[in-house]
């Protein structure tokens, strides 16, 4: 199915299993250790372990690997004096390792070490001697601006966009505010590292992998390896979280492959905490500046927001943080532009709502300036600009119902009671105060296919590549079979997780639920058609419960129908909907915080976002997701920090002691995530939207506008920590 038009009536509005907070169907395997990952799968396998480079930029002038050749257990030693041809290409495309001898960032894999086990191949791996001889670099941000670029990405959104006149609106504003943010370089920090065990039979490979994307993750290792697409399978069941760190093949995946067909033995690798830092991929720091130009009455006549971010020169992936800015707010000049940087350090790419997450915590902490300039309260100055249409595009919005959501937030939270003045609410040495700021995240639908079987026992299996990083894919897809199908939910299977099933978006860029699940409900449709004929009914009066087909007072098992079984594929693309309407999610966070007025320190006293997404297929983890994402705001405005060292280009806090993100102390027991009723009919079949991201963004400026209210530190450079609240601490506090 093409998305080309409205959804009408269909089988899940009946809403009486898909929406339901049920359980996840695959919990008692996690918690009892039955659900198998990566590194997990028992073969007999060897170990890999990777030899980083200890400089940013420069090239190896000698490596002396003999040493570790001649250790315990080791049998493989790989350099790019031995390493196959690889295809090339940006990170996206292929992913060569060990391809010569120039460095291109710290970290950078210059060595592979095989043995019987871990530990030997860990040891043997600190014997590999390399020498470099080492080049100067660019590596921080700010120091290099001059050296910016637009980048150019041509499947994706313009790097910049202009409607009306910018310049001359702003200069004629009577209330402007021109104000820079800046966020600093930021590192997934998922629970699972990225791991893979390669296996190779004949001329095909089998790589169970830590992998969010399995087709196209499939294209890029036979890319890479320059062999057919059909001789690469990727399988990956389970997976500890992503957060967009497995959207893309890593080192892990190729150095297990090339390992294990040199060998002929199966390989697997697990990178170190530490080594996630440099090998993989990370979030881009940036510098964003936001110009808001309004009348008196404070309505947007001009709205600006240029964006930097650094990448190696090789990338042309840009944090978008600009992207919110063309929808979110009503006025008729805008002008929003992004400016790449080429930077020696390693691979920046998609990390927790690339773009939205960051692009926020500037621009609604700007809002937050504004109001305050114009004396009036941020959630109506936002009310005030609301638009009737996309202001860029001038097309209409899908479904929108973020006043909704500030209000019945407001509300909620208890806004009436928050002071507009800064540092006039006080618990003994603790200044109180509240923020608000809106969230919006991008609605994308990707192409997906699904098969469906219904087997003479009553079960219904679901196949697909699909995966599920932690985020409730495999009850969403058993929820949907479930009601399309009729049947308790016991009576579902879902497999996924493996590129030998029909091709699936994956799970990133809040499309997973509704890629997949839109396959599967075209998939369930086709099969009831096909079982409705073989009961001799019309498939639109056909009723479908209990696990029986019904019409009038006639009612058929479906097990007396399938013989020896029926089945039946769906697929959904994206058609004339994603172009002819604007396709966001939206929320509204509201934040409590206290301030110490000795220390500085910060504290989230309570939190509550209000969110509009579509119907939701899970009440239970969506909530799930709202909150988690909520927390990742929280470590967005008060935490994460990945610190370069200007001078040599590597992450000096590379572990999670060092890489702070929120834990159970940082988080209070008051966190609430509410979800407004809403169908978005131009959506998709399921009339949902995407809520993996939605949490976060607009979370972390929340909390910001809440630390100014509280003690009026005006902190413009995240995270906010307690050096720089003390540093902008008002007199009165």
């Amino acid at each position: 199915m093409e998305m080309d038009g409205p959804v009408g009536a269909n089988a899940l509005d009946a809403e009486k299993i898909v929406g339901k907070p049920l359980d996840r169907v695959d919990g008692r395997l996690k918690v009892t250790g039955g659900a198998h990952y990566a590194y997990e799968m028992q073969q007999n396998s060897l170990y890999g372990f990777v030899v980083e480079a200890s400089i940013a930029k420069g090239r190896i002038a000698s490596i002396e690997t003999l040493t570790a050749e001649r250790s315990p257990g080791v049998k493989l030693v790989l350099t790019y004096r031995d390493a196959p041809k690889q295809g090339t290409g940006n990170h996206r495309e292929a992913h060569p390792v060990l391809t010569g001898p120039v460095v291109s960032h710290y970290g950078e894999p210059v060595a592979f070490v095989v043995a019987e086990t871990f530990e030997q191949a860990r040891a043997a791996a600190y014997l590999v001697k390399v020498e470099y001889d080492r080049e100067k670099g660019q590596y921080a941000l700010p120091h290099h601006l001059a050296l910016a670029r637009v980048p150019h990405q041509p499947d994706g959104a313009p790097a910049d966009s202009e409607v009306g006149n910018f310049s001359d609106a702003y200069a004629n504003a009577p209330v402007q505010i021109d104000v820079s943010y800046s966020t600093p370089l930021q590192s997934h920090a998922m629970m699972e590292p990225h791991a893979t065990l390669a296996i190779w039979d004949g001329d095909k490979l089998i790589l169970h992998t830590a992998n969010q994307m399995l087709n196209q993750g499939q294209r890029v290792i036979a890319r890479t390896l320059n062999i057919p697409l059909a001789n690469v399978r990727l399988v990956s069941p389970f997976i500890g979280g992503g957060f967009g760190g497995k959207l893309w093949v890593n080192a892990d995946a190729i150095l297990a492959a090339i390992a294990s067909r040199y060998l002929k033995r199966p390989v697997k690798v697990a990178l170190t905490r530490q080594q996630i830092f440099h090998v993989t991929t990370h979030r881009s720091d940036t510098i964003q500046r936001i110009r808001l130009g309004t009348d008196r009455d404070g309505r947007i006549a001009a709205i600006g927001h240029d964006v930097f971010s650094g990448n190696l020169p090789s990338e042309q992936v840009y944090e978008a943080a600009a992207l919110q800015t063309r929808s979110l707010y009503a006025g008729p000049n805008r002008l929003t532009r992004h400016r790449l940087v080429p930077l020696d350090i390693p691979v920046a790419s998609s990390m927790r709502a690339p773009g939205e997450a960051v692009g926020l915590l500037a621009l609604e902490c700007a809002m937050d300036e504004l109001a305050e300039k114009l004396m009036l309260d941020p959630i109506e100055l936002r009310i005030r600009n609301e638009p009737a249409e996309d202001p860029e595009k001038h097309i209409p919005y899908s479904s929108r119902h973020l006043v909704a959501c500030m209000q019945e937030g407001a509300r909620r939270f208890g806004w009436d009671k928050r002071s507009s003045t800064p540092g006039q609410v006080r618990n003994g040495r603790w200044l109180v105060g509240m923020g608000v700021s809106a969230g919006t995240r991008g609605n994308p639908l990707r192409f997906s296919r699904a098969n469906v079987r219904l087997d003479p026992d009553g079960i219904a299996t679901v196949r697909m590549a699909m995966t599920d990083i932690g985020t409730g894919t495999y009850t969403i897809l058993a929820q949907i079979a479930a009601e399309m199908l009729g049947l308790p939910m016991g009576r579902v299977r879902v497999d996924i997780g493996d590129t030998i099933f029909p091709e699936a978006a994956g799970s990133g860029g809040s499309f997973g639920a509704a890629s997949s699940g839109s396959a599967l409900f075209e998939a369930c449709h086709a099969l009831r058609e096909k079982l409705s004929g073989l009961a001799g009914m019309d498939p639109n009066t056909a009723h479908f419960g209990d696990g029986h087909i019904a019409t009038g007072e006639r009612s058929v098992s479906l097990t007396e129908l399938v013989g020896s079984g029926v089945e039946a594929d769906g697929e959904i693309k994206p058609g004339r909907n994603n172009q002819d309407f604007s396709q966001q999610s939206y929320g509204a966070h509201f934040a409590e915080v206290g301030v110490d007025q000795d220390t500085g320190e910060v504290r989230l006293r309570r939190m509550l976002g209000v969110f509009a997404a579509g119907r939701v297929l899970n009440a239970k983890t969506a909530r799930s997701q709202a909150i988690g994402g909520m927390v990742f705001g929280v470590g967005a405005a008060l935490h994460e920090d990945l610190v370069l060292d200007p001078r040599f280009g590597y992450f000096v806090n590379h572990d999670l002691a060092e890489y702070h993100v929120p834990v159970h102390a940082d988080i209070p027991a008051s966190l609430e995530a509410v979800f407004l009723p809403e169908l978005d009919e131009r959506s998709n079949p399921l009339k949902s939207k995407g809520i993996g991201e939605l949490g976060i963004c607009g979370a972390g400026a929340a909390i910001a506008n809440a630390v100014y209210n509280a003690c009026g530190a005006r902190i413009r450079n995240y995270p906010i920590t307690l050096d720089k609240v003390l540093a902008s601490l008002p007199d009165q506090a």
